[in-house]
């Protein structure tokens, strides 16, 4: 009898038919229709006026950096009581 191949020699049928484009087949009018805002981000951040760069947007950078700054904070001082309520042991 012999043994019958497991994997069948036939081709399946397309799940997805649609082709694919490559980005050499699209028109440069189709990639991108927005205004290139790096060089002016460029301008922005090495302009040299002694802030930081994670500061130099504005009062956004400020909102955040400082709210990042008191999670962190308040975040140690919470694992630091916990740590110490932790090593203490229970009165009965």
């Amino acid at each position: 009898q012999g043994l019958k191949p497991v994997v069948s020699t036939e081709s399946s049928a397309l799940i997805f038919g649609t082709t694919t484009k490559l980005a050499s087949d699209l028109p440069a009018t189709d990639s991108f229709l927005g205004k290139n805002k790096v060089p002016d981000l460029q301008k922005l951040f090495q302009r040299t006026d002694g802030l930081p760069v994670h500061l130099k947007r504005g009062l956004p950078d400020k909102l955040l950096y400082r709210t990042t700054m008191a999670l962190t904070i308040g975040g140690t001082i919470y694992c630091l009581v916990a740590l110490y309520m932790a090593s203490q042991p229970r009165n009965q």
